[in-house]
């Protein structure tokens, strides 16, 4: 079995003393008077007499073969999370099992994990087939068992031609398939990525990205894959979890997190381009039914809307609201503002619309368009689909449906 669960793990990176104080004194000066921090000080992070705490409180269930994708912006504490379970950082508090074995103080060797890192760390005098030999050696396995292996992985990712190649004088795909293929070799219970695309160009990308969902289906282990690249954790994972600040924001499907965002925070992060919100949008309530004020104009919500909040017996409050650029629609009644950007993307156009001081961005496609209508400086009159719509409290920022 390669399952693993994580429960209330927590990291936590001792500093001293006087950075405690140091850091507390500017987070006050901040909010006093709203100053940019002074060098050195980690906002995003909670710092306690213990040190900065790094991940707070995650626990996660990953089932066995199943490809799981931590996600969110730098600093937010993936890539901890992920070398907690590898055994490369200590874990403060918490435990870890792989399978059924409590696995916390058990050697980083010993748990058959694999792990391919951002920068490759290949061996440089080394060719390519005695990278990916190096570990099986190290296990004093069989001379022609490792030949047997070593060639199959290199089958598997296409790289038979180029096994007598130092890393030198491979491209950066041929490095990270490499590196992948060192990974694999050992037949491991979970292979753990930390953001291994992020040296690639945009093409290489999307060429790498079908390169790791072919291998999945291949090899029957466990994938936990670290990036801060939403679209790369909508393709990959079977399921997303969301981190910001150390904290799991949001665990699901790449469709339920985009078609349901928890928050405000998982809503703005997940999807491209970003979300538009409406801020200060009041929710209220007129012979039963509820209504949404978006710059002047009433709109009435959907059933699905009215529903849930109709048995959450919902007040009437101040509101953000989000639409994705997606499900904005070109209309001859709606919202009129004026486009200052117009990006041609060939199926589609991207423009950003300056609707009285608000920049929202609409993805409209190009087929039966007339292009004139977007053109730079033109008005352009939109509108949404009620059902579409995400509102949250404005206060806790949480989603109301």
């Amino acid at each position: 079995m390669s399952s693993i669960t994580l429960k209330n793990i927590k990291k936590i990176y001792p500093i001293t003393d006087e950075e405690i104080r140091s850091n507390r004194k500017a987070a006050k000066r901040k909010k006093a008077e709203e100053a940019p921090p002074e060098e050195g000080f980690r906002p995003n992070l909670q710092i306690t007499d213990e040190g900065v705490v790094a991940v707070q409180e995650f626990s996660l269930d990953i089932k066995d073969k199943e490809f799981i994708v931590l996600v969110g912006p730098s600093g937010c504490g993936k890539s901890t999370t992920l070398r907690m379970i590898a055994g490369l950082e200590e874990i403060t508090s918490g435990e870890l099992y792989i399978g059924d074995v409590l696995s916390n103080v058990i050697a980083p060797r010993d748990r058959n994990i694999a792990m391919v890192f951002q920068n490759y760390s290949l061996y440089p005098h080394m060719t390519v087939y005695e990278n990916m030999a190096f570990s099986l050696k190290l296990a004093k396995m069989p001379k022609e068992e490792i030949d047997k292996k070593v060639k199959e992985a290199a089958k598997t990712l296409e790289i038979t031609e180029i096994l007598d190649r130092l890393p030198k004088a491979l491209s950066g795909g041929q490095r990270q398939r490499v590196a992948i293929g060192r990974a694999i070799v050992r037949q491991p219970q979970v292979i753990l990525m930390d953001e291994p695309l992020s040296n690639l160009d945009a093409k290489l990308r999307g060429q790498m990205r079908s390169e790791i969902i072919r291998l999945r289906q291949k090899i029957d282990t466990t994938f936990v894959y670290v990036t801060h690249d939403q679209v790369e954790a909508m393709t990959l994972g079977d399921r997303i979890v969301v981190m910001r600040d150390g904290f799991i924001q949001q665990v699901g499907t790449p469709q339920e997190v985009f078609n349901h965002p928890e928050n405000v925070f998982v809503a703005g992060f997940i999807g491209t381009p970003q979300i538009n919100f409406f801020h200060n949008v009041p929710l209220t309530k007129r012979d039963g039914d509820y209504y949404i004020t978006i710059q002047g104009r009433h709109i009435k919500l959907d059933e699905k809307h009215q529903k849930v909040l109709k048995e959450n017996d919902q007040p009437e409050i101040n509101t953000i609201v989000g639409v994705r650029p997606v499900h904005i629609e070109k209309s001859d009644d709606g919202f009129v503002g004026m486009i200052e950007v117009s990006e041609m993307m060939g199926s589609e156009v991207h423009l950003h619309i300056n609707l009285n001081g608000d920049d929202i961005v609409a993805v409209i496609p190009t087929a039966n368009l007339d292009l004139d209508t977007v053109a730079l400086g033109k008005e352009f009159t939109f509108n949404f689909n009620p059902s579409l719509l995400h509102i949250f409290d404005a206060e806790s920022e949480k989603n109301l449906i």
